[in-house]
């Protein structure tokens, strides 16, 4: 939690972020993702002032247990004085301890997104899956947690102003902004409509725009044509040197197939699992993770 500091802005966790999606994809596959096409409502985490602080906790909480699906567990919400926003102890269940930053008694509109991020720890505790190191498994919890429907209360709790900052989250604000446009595209929803923070609406218009870019690289079609002429040049350099193809330094790659036609790889756009299809042309390929259908020109 970022108090009155400076927040990290940009794109730093980008390559552990598009790991975080596809490890969600694999482990939960692609019809246990679309069971999540309802995100968070405002409605139901909302918190007024004028609410018992603990009983207004644990409702919110159990909200998003619900959201999670996970009907046999139960949050004990607590409050002390602590650096981190919120902490959870990962148990065995069926009760999990949560402890929230005392600033949230003040500040109860962010309790939705501190238990967010929380609830997300124990789901991924019962699914198994995790990074190592803190860093990476923080930034798979908060990847997850926007993907999932959950995430745009993590970004709307980032406010700044001439005298003061917050930030929830281990992603920067750009980034959540991305994960959130990638699920935009998957559901068809805007979660912008839901923010009531101006610098959360900048940092998801960022995010967006950089999602925007992964739809846009060859050898997909929608490449620009810039992209289309740097991937033709690469293309020929690797059909002259079939033995080791061609290093671009960029997302696609290309490789022999034996006897067979060069065949160029490239990361999925939705869950940036790798497609690897045959250099022929007008193709159309299906990722075998999410489902998504990709009209490529090789």
């Amino acid at each position: 939690m970022a108090d009155d500091g400076p927040v990290e802005r940009g794109f730093p966790h980008l390559e552990t972020v598009r790991a975080a999606i596809t490890a969600l994809y694999r482990r939960l596959s692609y019809d246990t993702v679309q069971t999540f096409a309802a995100s968070v409502a405002p409605a139901d985490v909302a918190f007024c002032d004028t609410d018992d602080l603990y009983l207004g906790a644990q409702r919110v909480a159990h909200e998003l247990v619900r959201h999670y699906r996970l009907p046999d567990a139960r949050l004990i919400v607590s409050f002390r004085a602590m650096s981190h926003a919120a902490n959870v102890e990962l148990a065995a269940g069926p009760e999990y301890f949560v402890e929230l930053n005392d600033r949230f008694r003040a500040h109860r509109r962010d309790i939705g997104a501190a238990l967010a991020h929380e609830v997300t720890h124990v789901y991924l505790h019962r699914l198994g899956l995790s990074f190592r190191g803190t860093r990476d498994n923080e930034i798979l919890t908060d990847t997850v947690t926007a993907y999932l429907g959950a995430g745009w209360l993590l970004l709307d709790a980032f406010r700044q102003d001439a005298a003061s900052s917050q930030k929830l989250g281990y992603l920067t604000p750009e980034e959540f902004g991305y994960v959130l446009a990638k699920r935009a595209v998957v559901f068809g929803e805007d979660p912008s409509v839901w923010f009531t923070s101006a610098q959360a609406y900048e940092a998801y218009a960022a995010g967006r725009e950089r999602a925007r870019r992964d739809e846009r690289q060859p050898p997909l079609t929608a490449a620009g044509w810039a992209g289309r002429r740097r991937y033709a040049r690469d293309r020929r350099q690797a059909r002259d040197q079939p033995a080791g193809g061609a290093d671009t330094g960029l997302p696609y790659a290309f490789s022999p197939d034996g006897p067979g036609p060069l065949r160029v790889s490239f990361p999925c756009p939705t869950c940036h699992q790798r497609i690897r299809v045959p250099v022929r042309g007008r193709v159309r390929a299906r990722c075998g993770l999410c489902k998504t259908v990709l009209e490529c020109d090789t």
